[in-house]
């Protein structure tokens, strides 16, 4: 019986290690220096829409870019291959507050650039002031492994 299943399914090999700990944290933390850098540019950008006035079409062009450089860096953050569970699940929250970010950028720009302004438009434009509380969230995260014991331990 043993015979027929190597024949059937051929040896079995052994398992490859993947990068170490260490080396996948380090790639996750390049990764979220890299987003909170182009996060700064979104938030001054997502402020901008909010500013009092017409809006201008440079403001759409920053806003796009940095959409752009979002999606980007959520592509590459989803690719990380991460084996371990701690690093996967800091994948994963850096992902949710990547697409809150991208999100927020394409309200903005939905808000400042719409072909039907009305007043509940306008005060919600209005009150725009930057990526707001959650967006700090990646900071924090790669602030945390990059000193906490993750960053130490292994």
């Amino acid at each position: 019986m043993r015979h027929r299943l190597v024949r059937l399914f051929g040896r079995r090999r052994p398992a490859r290690a993947g990068p170490s700990h260490q080396a996948q944290l380090r790639a996750l933390t390049a990764l979220l220096d890299e987003a909170v850098t182009v996060q700064v540019g979104a938030d001054r950008a997502v402020a901008a829409c909010g500013e009092p006035g017409p809006v201008g079409a440079e403001t759409a062009r920053t806003c796009g870019r940095h959409t752009v450089a979002l999606h980007r860096l959520s592509g590459r953050l989803h690719s990380l291959p991460m084996t371990y569970p701690d690093l996967a699940a800091a994948r994963a929250h850096a992902g949710r507050l990547l697409a809150y970010d991208q999100w927020m950028v394409r309200q903005a720009m939905n808000l400042a650039f719409t072909a039907h302004a009305d007043a509940r438009t306008e005060a919600a434009r209005l009150r725009l002031n930057g990526l707001g509380r959650p967006a700090d969230e990646l900071c924090r995260l790669r602030d945390r492994l990059l000193n906490g014991p993750c960053a130490q331990g292994r």
